[in-house]
């Protein structure tokens, strides 16, 4: 068998192309390998389909594919412009690679595979291409997936913000609670989030009227888009963030009190953990600091703190009589922080009870927000924000890619 006869058949070309010559180059170490197609051929228009339209002229391109052993391929044809009757002079398109790309279709896949587990850079730096002409790459795939995606069937929404880098930098995440996958990442973490992905919603056949639940955190942003742009939906505030807070004032508490109380130094984390996450020598400490009595504020707070948790345990028709208590003895507790934790509670107080309905929290949007810093600290970064929401498509958005295996 011939060498071109061998890279005919490992290419799968079909007539009228054929491999023409295969050269290889021992300086550039890399492969060019000649297709051409035979006098007289014809093809179909690009525009209109139209069969039978024969070569006007040709234009010499290349593209590159993948490595031949350790060694570099490409592919260099005489691509014809074809003349039809309806649509004029016509660019034919070739079968292995994309308008407009110079790689070809099995060169870009590798690259889509890679970058679900490799930065982009450590990419470029393998297969010895500018990561700019890589970022194209990606960027044309994720966004020819999304314009195909249907969200008609979206009923359960969660948004949640995460870092673009140092600084005051966010970008939003908007993830279908039931599939689960990134719907839609935008810049900012204001209300007009909530309106671009309204937007964004109803160009893939979408409807704002559908949406029923939307988990968020209390963010009067988030809460005000959400009202003016999904009026039919009900809010349920993430139970991580709410606890958060309460974590946040149990905190306040210490510091202001470890200014009279060195005992407390050094025991931030302490109080910040569950009694069965606590390590060996951290129950011991907190074991140490109960049994003396010291009556500690920190202490009373931390209580406050470990009762509401049993919040989320009662059932649905006693929760709201669980939270007046909690929220009398929290407002009673003389601990500022706390009754301001509380009070915060009370302002809302129906987005916290609709968890008992909803059963939606942002655990979704966590696992995926920590797959995206993971792939931010591998990158050391991204020179872009549209870089950033590439990647969080690729991560997290469960797209199919039209590409070959």
């Amino acid at each position: 068998m011939r060498d071109t006869d061998l890279f005919q058949l490992a290419l799968g070309l079909t007539p009228p192309w054929y491999v023409a010559s295969c050269e290889f180059d021992l300086g550039k170490r890399r492969l060019n390998v000649e297709i051409d197609f035979p006098r007289g051929s014809v093809f179909a228009c690009p525009s209109c389909g139209r069969e039978g339209c024969s070569a006007y002229d040709t234009e010499r391109h290349e593209w590159r594919h993948l490595n031949f052993f350790q060694h570099e391929a490409y592919l260099a044809v005489r691509v014809p412009r074809v003349s039809c009757g309806d649509c004029g002079i016509k660019t034919v398109e070739v079968p292995w690679a994309r308008s407009g790309s110079g790689f070809t279709l099995l060169f870009e896949a590798l690259i889509m595979m890679l970058a679900k587990a490799m930065p982009v850079k450590s990419i470029a730096n393998l297969v010895k291409e500018h990561d700019t002409r890589i970022w194209r790459v990606l960027n044309h795939y994720v966004h020819e997936s999304r314009q195909g995606a249907d969200f008609s069937a979206v009923t359960e929404v969660g948004v949640d913000e995460t870092s673009s880098k140092r600084g005051h930098n966010y970008v939003s995440v908007f993830v279908d609670m039931q599939t689960p996958k990134v719907l839609f990442a935008t810049e900012g973490k204001d209300a007009s989030t909530l309106e671009r992905f309204k937007t964004d919603l109803e160009a893939h056949q979408g409807d704002p009227s559908c949406i029923q639940e939307v988990c968020c955190d209390m963010s009067p942003a988030f809460i005000s888009g959400v009202e003016k742009h999904f009026p039919e939906a009900h809010l349920t505030f993430d139970k991580f963030h709410v606890l958060k807070i309460l974590n946040e004032a149990v905190d306040e508490v210490r510091r202001q009190e470890q200014q009279s109380r060195p005992e407390l130094k050094r025991t931030r984390y302490i109080w910040l953990k569950n009694p069965e996450n606590l390590k060996e020598n951290q129950a011991t400490t907190l074991e140490i600091l109960q049994v003396k009595k010291l009556n500690l504020k920190t202490a009373r707070a931390y209580h406050i703190r470990l009762n509401f948790q049993e919040f989320w345990n009662q059932p649905l028709q006693e929760a709201e009589t669980f939270l007046k208590r909690w929220y009398f003895w929290a407002t009673h507790s003389r601990l500022e922080p706390m009754k301001e934790a509380a009070y915060t509670m009370k302002r809302h107080w129906d987005g916290i009870l609709r968890w008992f309905t909803s059963r939606i929290n942002n655990g979704i949007l966590e696992g995926i927000n920590s797959l995206i810093q993971a792939a931010k600290a591998k990158a050391r970064g991204y020179r872009t924000m549209k870089n950033l929401i590439t990647m969080i498509y690729l991560i997290g958005g469960k797209l199919e890619f039209r590409l070959p295996t």
